[in-house]
Protein backbone atom coordinates (compact mmCIF):
# COMPACT_ATOMS: atom_id res chain seq x y z
CA UNK A 1 0.00 0.00 0.00
CA UNK A 2 1.65 3.05 -1.12
CA UNK A 3 -0.10 5.04 2.09
CA UNK A 4 2.22 3.11 4.05
CA UNK A 5 5.61 3.72 2.52
CA UNK A 6 4.55 7.83 2.13
CA UNK A 7 3.93 8.08 6.11
CA UNK A 8 7.47 5.65 6.69
CA UNK A 9 9.24 8.36 3.96
CA UNK A 10 8.01 11.04 6.23
CA UNK A 11 9.25 9.62 9.32
CA UNK A 12 12.41 8.63 7.70
CA UNK A 13 12.90 12.63 6.94
CA UNK A 14 11.81 13.57 10.66
CA UNK A 15 15.23 13.88 11.82
CA UNK A 16 14.83 10.55 13.65
CA UNK A 17 17.17 7.76 15.35
CA UNK A 18 14.69 5.51 15.24
CA UNK A 19 11.51 4.69 13.24
CA UNK A 20 9.10 1.86 13.74
CA UNK A 21 6.19 1.07 11.27
CA UNK A 22 3.65 -1.75 13.06
CA UNK A 23 1.66 -3.70 10.60
CA UNK A 24 -1.51 -5.76 11.63
CA UNK A 25 -3.96 -7.74 10.05
CA UNK A 26 -7.23 -8.90 11.92
CA UNK A 27 -8.38 -12.01 9.83
CA UNK A 28 -11.70 -12.69 11.40
CA UNK A 29 -15.19 -13.56 9.88
CA UNK A 30 -15.55 -12.58 6.31
CA UNK A 31 -17.57 -9.66 7.99
CA UNK A 32 -14.10 -8.42 9.87
CA UNK A 33 -11.03 -7.84 7.97
CA UNK A 34 -8.85 -4.84 9.07
CA UNK A 35 -5.92 -3.96 7.33
CA UNK A 36 -3.65 -1.63 10.24
CA UNK A 37 -0.24 0.52 10.34
CA UNK A 38 1.69 2.90 12.63
CA UNK A 39 4.53 4.65 12.18
CA UNK A 40 6.02 6.10 14.84
CA UNK A 41 9.27 8.25 15.05
CA UNK A 42 11.42 10.56 17.33
CA UNK A 43 11.87 13.16 14.69
CA UNK A 44 11.01 17.06 15.01
CA UNK A 45 7.31 16.62 15.09
CA UNK A 46 4.45 19.27 14.92
CA UNK A 47 2.57 22.39 16.42
CA UNK A 48 -0.93 21.81 16.83
CA UNK A 49 -1.23 24.38 13.89
CA UNK A 50 1.43 22.96 11.92
CA UNK A 51 -0.53 19.57 12.04
CA UNK A 52 -3.71 21.28 11.18
CA UNK A 53 -1.79 22.88 8.11
CA UNK A 54 -0.48 19.40 6.93
CA UNK A 55 -4.46 17.95 6.89
CA UNK A 56 -4.56 21.34 4.34
CA UNK A 57 -4.35 19.90 0.92
CA UNK A 58 -3.87 24.32 -0.44
CA UNK A 59 -1.18 24.11 1.67
CA UNK A 60 2.45 23.26 1.64
CA UNK A 61 5.80 24.15 4.15
CA UNK A 62 7.49 24.50 0.31
CA UNK A 63 10.28 23.12 1.89
CA UNK A 64 10.55 19.18 0.97
CA UNK A 65 9.14 20.57 -2.17
CA UNK A 66 10.10 23.99 -2.37
CA UNK A 67 8.19 24.70 -6.06
CA UNK A 68 4.77 22.77 -4.51
CA UNK A 69 1.97 25.27 -3.28
CA UNK A 70 -0.25 21.96 -2.58
CA UNK A 71 0.61 19.16 0.19
CA UNK A 72 -1.27 16.14 -0.86
CA UNK A 73 0.12 13.32 1.18
CA UNK A 74 -1.65 13.98 4.70
CA UNK A 75 -4.75 15.03 3.34
CA UNK A 76 -5.25 11.81 0.61
CA UNK A 77 -3.77 9.51 3.32
CA UNK A 78 -6.56 10.70 5.16
CA UNK A 79 -9.23 10.62 2.80
CA UNK A 80 -8.45 7.18 1.76
CA UNK A 81 -8.79 6.17 5.18
CA UNK A 82 -12.02 7.41 5.94
CA UNK A 83 -13.93 6.66 2.51
CA UNK A 84 -12.73 2.89 2.63
CA UNK A 85 -14.67 2.41 6.16
CA UNK A 86 -11.34 3.04 8.36
CA UNK A 87 -9.93 5.95 10.17
CA UNK A 88 -6.75 7.74 10.94
CA UNK A 89 -4.50 9.16 13.95
CA UNK A 90 -1.85 11.42 14.42
CA UNK A 91 -0.78 12.30 17.43
CA UNK A 92 2.33 14.84 16.96
CA UNK A 93 4.51 17.00 19.85
CA UNK A 94 7.10 19.77 18.76
CA UNK A 95 10.86 18.84 19.27
CA UNK A 96 9.79 14.83 20.70
CA UNK A 97 7.96 12.96 17.20
CA UNK A 98 5.01 11.70 15.55
CA UNK A 99 2.74 9.07 15.29
CA UNK A 100 0.67 8.08 12.59
CA UNK A 101 -1.71 5.04 12.50
CA UNK A 102 -4.42 4.16 9.90
CA UNK A 103 -6.54 1.22 9.82
CA UNK A 104 -8.90 -0.31 6.63
CA UNK A 105 -11.87 -2.48 5.82
CA UNK A 106 -10.51 -5.26 3.89
CA UNK A 107 -14.16 -5.76 2.44
CA UNK A 108 -15.04 -2.37 1.63
CA UNK A 109 -14.45 -1.62 -2.72
CA UNK A 110 -12.68 1.70 -1.78
CA UNK A 111 -9.75 0.12 0.21
CA UNK A 112 -6.67 0.19 -2.44
CA UNK A 113 -4.47 -3.27 -2.60
CA UNK A 114 -2.37 -4.12 -0.34
CA UNK A 115 -0.19 -5.01 -2.58
CA UNK A 116 3.21 -6.27 -2.57
CA UNK A 117 4.48 -6.14 1.63
CA UNK A 118 7.53 -7.50 1.36
CA UNK A 119 8.63 -4.69 -1.35
CA UNK A 120 7.01 -2.59 1.66
CA UNK A 121 8.94 -3.85 4.26
CA UNK A 122 11.91 -3.52 1.96
CA UNK A 123 11.83 -0.35 1.03
CA UNK A 124 10.96 0.91 4.14
CA UNK A 125 14.14 -0.46 5.80
CA UNK A 126 16.24 1.25 3.33
CA UNK A 127 14.80 5.01 3.52
CA UNK A 128 18.14 6.60 4.67
CA UNK A 129 17.85 8.80 7.66
CA UNK A 130 16.81 7.10 11.53
CA UNK A 131 19.96 5.32 12.65
CA UNK A 132 17.22 2.01 13.23
CA UNK A 133 14.25 0.92 11.82
CA UNK A 134 11.61 -1.69 13.48
CA UNK A 135 9.44 -3.39 11.91
CA UNK A 136 6.49 -5.53 13.61
CA UNK A 137 3.91 -7.86 11.97
CA UNK A 138 0.94 -9.00 13.46
CA UNK A 139 -1.81 -10.95 12.54
CA UNK A 140 -1.62 -13.24 9.53
CA UNK A 141 1.98 -13.19 10.13
CA UNK A 142 3.85 -12.55 13.16
CA UNK A 143 7.65 -11.55 13.53
CA UNK A 144 10.13 -8.49 14.18
CA UNK A 145 12.90 -7.30 12.22
CA UNK A 146 14.99 -4.55 12.96
CA UNK A 147 17.33 -3.06 9.93
CA UNK A 148 21.13 -3.29 12.02
CA UNK A 149 20.31 -7.17 12.48
CA UNK A 150 19.38 -7.65 8.87
CA UNK A 151 22.76 -5.15 7.92
CA UNK A 152 24.86 -7.07 10.51
CA UNK A 153 23.81 -10.32 8.86
CA UNK A 154 23.99 -9.45 5.46
CA UNK A 155 27.42 -7.44 5.90
CA UNK A 156 25.69 -4.47 4.57
CA UNK A 157 22.69 -3.44 2.98
CA UNK A 158 24.21 -1.54 -0.12
CA UNK A 159 25.44 -4.27 -2.48
CA UNK A 160 23.04 -6.31 -5.02
CA UNK A 161 23.66 -9.83 -2.59
CA UNK A 162 22.40 -8.34 0.29
CA UNK A 163 19.35 -6.91 -0.96
CA UNK A 164 18.52 -9.72 -3.11
CA UNK A 165 19.39 -11.84 0.32
CA UNK A 166 17.09 -9.39 2.26
CA UNK A 167 14.02 -9.26 -0.04
CA UNK A 168 14.04 -13.69 -0.17
CA UNK A 169 13.82 -13.67 4.13
CA UNK A 170 11.54 -10.83 3.99
CA UNK A 171 9.31 -13.09 1.17
CA UNK A 172 9.81 -15.61 3.14
CA UNK A 173 8.57 -14.14 6.30
CA UNK A 174 5.32 -13.30 4.76
CA UNK A 175 4.54 -17.28 4.33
Amino acid sequence: MDLVTDIVQNGAESGTDLLELFISETLGSSESKEFRFTVKDRGKGMTKEELEQAKDPFVSDGIKHPRRRVGLGIPLFIQTAETSGGGWEIESKKGVGTKVSAWFDLNNVDTPPIGDIPGMLRTALLFEGPSETLIKRQGRVNYEVRRTDLANALGGLKDTRSLVLMNEYLVKRER
